[in-house]
């Protein structure tokens, strides 16, 4: 059992309209006002979606390139990009979010659908991005959508080698309309299968909206970490919006208190990763 907790934070993921959420952090200093508060209270890592001047997902590359520069500045936490983007963005666009030299990015291990539209992730797209990470020096975190993506990565390990820094780390990302449904049993049976895989393979869980605290729940006591924020749920609870990031991450380091097992300081967590 893992004594201590990784929190990662994701503050504005690419679905939600700040039109419709008006406390999404869509600007640069919305963004670093949200990484500085968020790691006084205990993250560690900052998943980064960023926008456009419309407040539209973008992966534009000078944006990209400010934002990881501008978070280095002014926190310490271990910044993380997303390479899924969009599911309109095309693989090139995606391929040259690691042209801002992150700590870490994500890559998602599979295809699913994902509410009315699909999340294509073609294996040789993988494969690229994840050499590409091993060349460059960028951790990974491996996103799961459901449980076959797990047999994929020991295929993709087994063909191509450990990531950078030798660690393997993934992300449950759990309750996506289309995806492995948020519960204490998939989430079981999940980190079960993590078994074939390279030996101290850690794992975070993202429970999506409504499934987040039984997500945060499960993780903590089968020995995984957690992500949280408003990529995730706009919802606190039922019939309250939630205000700020800051809240949900609060929340998930009241209950890994409660769990005995206290967030990991940026230190501590760049140790654990390899990074």
């Amino acid at each position: 059992m893992t004594t201590g907790t990784l929190i990662t934070v994701a503050p504005t993921g690419a679905e939600s309209a700040k039109t419709e959420v008006p406390a999404l952090p869509v600007t640069l200093d919305e963004l670093l006002l949200t990484a500085t508060e968020c790691e006084a209270l205990g993250a560690s890592i900052i998943h980064v979606h960023i926008r456009d001047d419309e407040a539209r997902p973008t992966l534009d590359l000078g944006r990209l390139r400010a934002t990881v520069s501008a978070l280095r500045e002014s926190t310490d936490l271990i910044v993380q990009l997303s390479t899924g983007g969009a599911v309109t963005d095309p693989e090139a666009d995606r391929l040259a979010v690691l042209d801002a030299a992150p700590d870490m990015a994500s890559c998602t291990m599979g295809t699913v659908n994902f509410g009315d539209d699909v999340f294509l992730n073609r294996w040789e797209f993988i494969v690229d991005l994840h050499t590409r990470m091993q060349e460059r020096g960028i951790v990974p975190e491996y996103e799961i959508f459901d449980l076959g993506h797990l047999t994929a990565l020991r295929r993709l390990l087994d063909r191509y080698g450990l990531p950078h820094g030798g660690h393997v780390h993934v992300d449950f990302v759990m309750g996506v309309p289309g995806g492995m449904p948020g519960t204490t049993a998939t989430l079981v049976a999940a980190q079960q299968m993590l078994r074939d895989l390279p030996e101290g393979t850690t794992f975070s869980a993202t429970g999506v909206g409504r499934s987040t605290i039984p997500v945060m729940l499960a993780s903590l006591s089968t020995g995984g970490h957690l992500r949280v924020g408003m990529e995730d749920t706009v919802t606190y609870a039922k019939g309250r919006p939630v205000e700020s990031n800051m809240q949900l991450v609060a929340r998930a380091v009241g209950f890994a208190q409660l769990a005995q097992r206290p967030p990991l300081n940026t230190t501590q967590a760049r140790e654990l990763l390899g990074r």
